[in-house]
């Protein structure tokens, strides 16, 4: 059992090892390995996109909703951590609880009942605010709640 578990995980094991010694080589201050320094490069920029279209996406969806239920200020979905205030409008959750947001674990939970409130008060069930724990829902629950009818 543990042979055939090893030779399962040799190709894993293989291109991580190969990753690592190609991302050490780019950082270290060698200039002989161009190879290295441009699948670090590449990755990266496809990371920042994929970011800065989840964060635009996610905005819209959070202005769309803040419309969508008449909470004024919407614009504030573009702002960075303004946007929690945002989201507790739209909730109708005390604005203190933003400081919940800041203390580790604790803002999974209090992220998840935002999410379960904004979620009823868009006359919709509150369990799609649970799906944002889900790493896969989580990309569809903010456009469902704000493009849905």
């Amino acid at each position: 059992m543990k042979a055939r578990l090893l030779r399962l995980s040799m190709p894993v094991l293989g291109g991580l090892s190969a990753l690592v010694l190609l991302t050490s080589t780019a950082f270290a201050q060698d200039s002989n390995n161009a190879l290295g320094a441009a699948l670090v490069g590449t990755f990266l920029m496809v990371m920042l996109v994929f970011c800065a279209a989840m964060y635009i996406y996610v905005a819209l969806a959070l202005q769309t909703i803040a419309t969508k239920t008449a909470t004024p200020n919407g614009w504030l979905a573009w702002i960075p951590i303004v946007n929690i205030f945002l989201m507790l409008q739209v909730a109708k959750k005390p604005m203190w609880w933003f400081i919940l947001f800041l203390i580790p674990l604790v803002n999974i939970i209090f992220m998840i009942m935002v999410w379960m409130a904004v979620a009823e008060a868009r006359g919709k069930p509150n369990w799609w605010g649970i799906l944002m724990i889900v790493p896969m829902a989580n990309l569809v629950v903010p456009g469902y709640l704000a493009w849905s009818d």
